[in-house]
């Protein structure tokens, strides 16, 4: 089971091609997002792409657990805002509470920011990626992945977007 964890990003409206590779790839995959990512997406398609629920929320207490526990797990797009979240242990959000308990729990992830070069200068940003590179989180950032774009114009860089490294980088 492979969780893909969407943050809010332009480029999350385009998460189901990743969905889609990693389905070719044979994961049976489910999409759960932070309460911005939830804003880029199309629940009901994904939901339809994946047979599963897209969560954003966490549970009413008693609520069944939805989704089966996570074999692997894929931040995509990552935003600065979480990353910091994640690094410092913060888990006021569902996904941020997922990504916190499967690291406790030697869950491998892949964490590929999408952002751009002002927010990506941010010293709490860059502190947070070596926390998490540290604690064995597979962080895909940087020009060799996804060049920096200026603010304000990431909307004409998510084409060049490689949906496959993730998935790579997993392997």
């Amino acid at each position: 089971m492979l969780y893909v964890v969407a943050c809010g990003s332009p480029l999350a409206r385009h998460v189901g091609r990743l969905v889609g590779a990693a389905q070719r790839d044979g994961w049976d995959v489910c999409v759960v997002t932070t309460p911005d990512g939830a804003k880029f997406l199309d629940h009901e398609a994904l939901a339809r792409q994946t047979g599963h629920p897209v969560r954003s929320r966490y549970k009413q207490p008693g609520d069944p657990d939805l989704l089966p526990p996570a074999d692997a797990m894929i931040v995509c797009p990552a935003t600065v805002n979480t990353v910091n979240k994640w690094a410092a242990g913060i888990t006021d959000t569902l996904a941020l509470g997922l990504l916190v308990e499967a690291q406790g729990r030697g869950v491998p992830i892949v964490a590929v920011p999408f952002t751009n070069s002002a927010m990506a200068a941010h010293p709490a940003f860059l502190d947070g990626l070596t926390r998490l590179r540290g604690w064995g989180v597979r962080v895909l950032f940087g020009e060799h992945v996804v060049p920096l774009h200026p603010p304000g114009t990431g909307e004409a860089h998510l084409h060049a977007f490689p949906w496959q490294a993730p998935l790579a980088a997993l392997r």
